[in-house]
């Protein structure tokens, strides 16, 4: 079955890495991104499908419900994949107005525009995709078992609260009104065109640069890491077998605290400049062209406000009811992200 997709936050970090994970695997789809392109959405996160006769761009506001609403009727678009989100937990706690706008209006504007266009008169199949966050489970104990979809939502900061309001309005909208909706609540992703704020780019980036890694508190605050291409496959795997109304988690069984992801990190990185003398010769200020190991940069900070201490995704819904495996484990994942970010410079140098 061939499907007509609005992607909204298209140009963002994970937004981007499902717009080429899907062109590539469902050549015969048309895909309609729809992103306002603020500080964190790029453009040029999407120049390798610009080409694509089967891709679109659109600039424009979620909070548009009449140009959202206009795309789905004009188009014939049938799905809506969601990412379009604030999603830095930092940025929410200095400002968490944007967050309410974007995380909670935003998803309420979308979900407005889909009731008016698909449920009109005898209504057209549809499906509405809302991307969520573990981080609307709240904090885990050292020994507590993982999330599951059944978790209480216990959201700590700004952030994960409007994730945790938007997600409350996409099950609203399914068992008030009939909205077909699917709901996935991811743990942390990472790979290529991610931002520089997070913490996995941030420290590339700043140790490629010769700058030092801040890790908050005692560095043994602990997520669940997630590849982003596995993530676009199981958000694939939802689309395509997952039930209407349903939630689904998707983890990335790569449980680390993080300094233990920092060290990983920086071996990686280190065994890349000794592989490659060319490196050194490209990136001068990194530590390992002086002769340093990466580690060196690594320095303690004052814990953030809020820190939840630990999360932990239980997938097993989405591997037992719909055949979900991940592919990428962290080793692997974190060596093809610095391969990306040390390939292109261009692209994360404009982010700074």
């Amino acid at each position: 079955m061939s499907r007509k997709l609005l992607v909204t936050g298209g140009a963002g970090f994970i937004g981007c890495n499902f717009v080429h994970y899907w062109l590539k695997s469902h050549p015969r789809d048309e895909v309609v991104v729809l992103d306002a392109l603020t500080y964190a959405g790029n453009r040029a996160s999407l120049a390798a499908a610009e080409d694509n006769p089967s891709f679109t761009f659109v600039h424009g506001d979620i909070n548009d419900t009449a140009l959202v609403e206009k795309l789905l009727r004009e188009r014939l678009l049938d799905t809506i994949v969601h990412f379009a989100a604030e999603s830095h937990v930092d940025r929410s706690i200095t400002g968490p107005d944007a967050f309410i706008e974007t995380n909670v209006l935003g998803t309420h504007s979308l979900l407005k525009a889909a009731r008016t266009v698909w449920l009109a008169g005898d209504g057209v199949p549809h499906r509405f995709h809302h991307v969520s966050t573990d981080e609307v489970y709240g904090s885990l104990e050292p020994d507590a078992p993982a999330f599951t979809e059944q978790h209480q939502y216990q959201p700590n900061s700004p952030y994960s609260a409007s994730k945790a309001a938007s997600d409350h309005l996409v099950r609203a909208y399914h068992h008030t009104y009939g909205l077909e909706v699917t709901t996935s609540n991811c743990s942390n992703n990472y790979g290529p065109f991610h931002f520089p704020e997070k913490l996995i780019p941030l420290a590339i980036t700043n140790l490629l640069l010769g700058k030092e890694v801040p890790i908050y508190g005692d560095g043994k605050n602990i997520r669940d890491w997630l590849y982003v291409e596995d993530h676009a496959r199981g958000i694939e795997a939802v689309l395509e077998n997952g039930v209407s109304g349903e939630v689904y988690n998707i983890g990335g069984h790569n449980e680390l605290d993080n300094l233990t992801l920092l060290e990983v990190l920086c071996k990686s990185l280190d065994r890349k400049f000794a592989d490659d003398p060319d490196l050194a010769g490209r990136y001068p200020l990194a530590p390992p062209a002086k002769g340093l190991p990466c580690s060196s940069k690594l320095v303690f900070v004052k814990d953030r406000a809020g820190h939840d201490r630990r999360y932990s995704i239980n997938a097993e819904k989405l591997r037992r009811e719909l055949g979900f495996e991940i592919a990428v484990y962290f080793e692997e994942g974190v060596s093809r992200t610095t391969d990306w970010f040390l390939a292109n410079p261009q692209w994360w140098r404009q982010q700074l």
